[in-house]
């Protein structure tokens, strides 16, 4: 048996291999990223974008078709641009097809410029139905060439919550807020319904006492409603917490990438918190739970105003 000294096979073992340019794949491809982050929230959108592509020299792109387990609302679209990233890292669009067409659960496009290589965009309105839910998403693709290739992504849960942004409250004028309803009411608006009405909001300069902008319940002791005259049978309880730090990027709408979700509504516990909560500034928020135990809440302070004694909130709500 022939055998190499040690020498000469570490020389042999070292050996360079030519580097040889991988060969492109010149087949149909595809890929999906989904774009959305945080919890899925009926009447918002899942966004994904769809790549797809072969070999120029072999066809073009004909069809790209994104299908829901569930159908989505109106405005579930495909964007027939293309979508690349210029060098100043902004997204620049290209119309490579014509306008998407969405029937029931599916969505497509047909292209119409000579293109083998496309990103589009993908847009499904969640449905009201969906809450709670899991929803898949089947994607395809076809080329000139009749080929064709299918990518399936999912499933994603579906929040059961709700929401509600921008609220306005002001103090006596539009002060009284309903969970139920998820909307502010006026004082002549809560004295026809008395019942929907869960926190009164209020702002006070007290001296000595930092009250400011607050939210309490209408069966909060007096000295948390000063100078406040509730409408006749409105004495509802809450349990609210104050909390600092808490910047929903869906309520708030900044960078911070922060979401309440289901399960944090889930295993919160307000058994022992009091009925009021006071000094509350921008960007401040409360937990709430409702007397009949229905709801819970989380209310976002957006923005205040101490001269016109207001502010504008923002909403998440979970059905329990």
């Amino acid at each position: 048996m022939a055998m190499l000294l040690p020498g000469l096979a570490l020389l042999y073992s070292c050996e360079e291999k030519e580097y040889a340019i991988p060969t492109p794949k010149t087949e149909l491809q595809n890929d999906v990223i989904k774009r959305t982050i945080g919890p899925h929230i009926a009447g918002l959108n899942i966004e994904f974008a769809y790549a797809m592509a072969l070999g120029s020299e072999k066809g073009r792109l004909i069809s790209a078709t994104a299908e829901a387990s569930v159908s989505g609302d109106e405005g579930t679209i495909m964007d027939p641009n293309s979508y690349y990233t210029d060098g100043s890292g902004e997204d620049i669009g290209i119309t490579v097809g014509e306008p998407s067409i969405t029937e029931g659960q599916k969505t497509s496009v047909r292209f119409v410029k000579d293109t083998s290589a496309a990103t589009l965009r993908y847009y499904f309105k969640i449905p009201e139905s969906a809450k709670g839910q899991n929803v898949t998403f089947n994607f395809a693709a076809e080329a000139s060439t009749g080929e064709k290739v299918t990518y399936s992504v999912g499933p994603y849960k579906i929040s059961k919550m709700d929401m509600k942004l921008d609220l306005a409250v002001k103090d006596s004028t539009a002060c009284y807020i309903s969970i139920a309803d998820m909307a502010v009411y006026s004082p002549e608006e809560a004295a026809a319904n008395p019942e929907k009405i869960d926190l009164v909001y209020l702002y006070r300069n007290i001296p000595n006492i930092t009250f400011n902008h607050s939210l309490v319940a209408p069966a909060a002791p007096a000295q948390y409603l000063p100078e406040v005259t509730l409408p006749t049978g409105m004495n509802k309880t809450a349990k609210i917490r104050k909390v600092w730090g808490l910047r929903d990027q869906h309520l708030a709408r900044m960078q911070f990438g922060v979401f309440v979700d289901d399960p944090d509504f889930e295993k919160l516990s307000l058994s022992s918190e009091p009925d009021y909560a006071i000094n509350l500034r921008a960007e401040s928020g409360t937990w709430v739970e409702t007397a009949d135990g229905k709801y819970r809440a989380y209310i976002f302070i957006n923005s205040v105003n101490n001269n016109g004694k207001s502010a504008v909130i923002s909403m998440k709500r979970y059905s329990l």
